[in-house]
């Protein structure tokens, strides 16, 4: 029978180190691997995408910069909320996504139990985190958990469930705003218009993967209603809504010529999503969806922060 020490550790891994370092590779390489299918689970790549929106309002509504405290908490706040409401998704369509091809491997990337664990400590780790913002978010925080969760049921008994996800992403700008100046205002919500529009815009062009299975199993999609050919005219349309509502938002932030002139460039990011989507092409698609969705993002929150930088003090 082979000696151990004190410790419990073999005599053998003693005498040659490379036993321990060769288990704690492994453990390391282990965690990481529950740590990216975790991420994959949640889709966390798609935070940028209301993310920059949210930011945007924080930075007109603080006239700059607001202050580290202020934008940690909103970006944990943000995370706890995206990260609540994606794990909720995977909880409420657990069955229908083991049966659609696109996201049969769903499941398999966190165990159901795990799921409603992340599930309870984000929504619980959400409100805790608007406690510490102001009252009036504290107060508003099961209402937006609520919004947010909301999506996820929608497609059971609406065509309009798109809507119903732009109107849970388009909360962030709205959180945002109150999170630094503790009041409503119009800006905010002509931002979180513009989002709730774009939101449902991409979400339809999302949905042409889904048409046949959506209709198979009596999901419901403005995609299963309309027919894929009208369903992405009406995606174009609330796109070019969305447009307008941009500009709505520039005039009463009081924005200037950086930022109107950065339209340019999401117009264009849209026409090429329009057009990518057009080809029916499923890698086409995703990159319309990822890549234009992700280059609006990103172009409007520069836009915004340069604006206000220029801007004469």
């Amino acid at each position: 029978m082979e000696r151990s020490d004190f410790r419990g550790t073999p005599a053998r891994e003693r005498r040659n180190p490379e036993f321990a370092p060769s288990a704690t590779v492994h453990d390391t390489a282990h965690i990481h691997a529950m740590i990216a299918d975790a991420l994959r689970f949640i889709r966390f790549s798609h935070t940028i995408f209301a993310l920059p929106f949210a930011l945007g309002s924080m930075a007109v509504a603080a006239g700059g910069f607001p202050g580290w405290k202020i934008c940690a908490l909103i970006l944990l706040a943000m995370v706890f909320a995206r990260t609540a409401a994606m794990v909720f998704n995977r909880l409420a369509d657990w069955e229908l996504d083991q049966r659609n091809p696109r996201t049969a491997a769903r499941h398999k990337l966190l165990p159901k139990p795990a799921a409603i664990v992340l599930l309870a400590f984000c929504a619980a780790g959400f409100v805790i985190t608007t406690r510490f913002i102001n009252p009036l978010c504290f107060w508003l925080s099961p209402l937006a958990i609520a919004l947010v969760f909301l999506y996820s049921l929608t497609k059971r008994f609406t065509h309009f469930s798109h809507f119903f996800l732009g109107l849970a992403l388009s909360v962030a700008p709205v959180g945002a705003w109150l999170a630094v100046r503790g009041h409503f205002d119009l800006a905010p919500l002509s931002l979180a218009l513009a989002v709730l529009l774009w939101v449902a815009g991409f979400d339809i062009i999302y949905a042409t993967q889904d048409h046949e299975f959506d209709r198979a199993e009596g999901l419901h999609s403005l995609v299963v209603k309309m027919g894929i050919a009208r369903s992405l005219a009406v995606a174009a349309a609330l796109h070019w809504l969305m447009l307008a509502a941009l500009v709505g938002f520039g005039w009463l932030a009081a924005l200037g010529r950086v930022y109107f002139g950065s339209l340019t460039l999401v117009s264009a990011a849209l026409i090429f999503e329009q057009r990518s989507a057009r080809s029916l092409d499923v890698r086409g698609i995703n990159r319309a969806f990822f890549q234009s969705n992700a280059f609006v993002s990103v172009v409007f929150v520069a836009a915004v922060f340069l604006d206000l930088a220029l801007r004469p003090r």
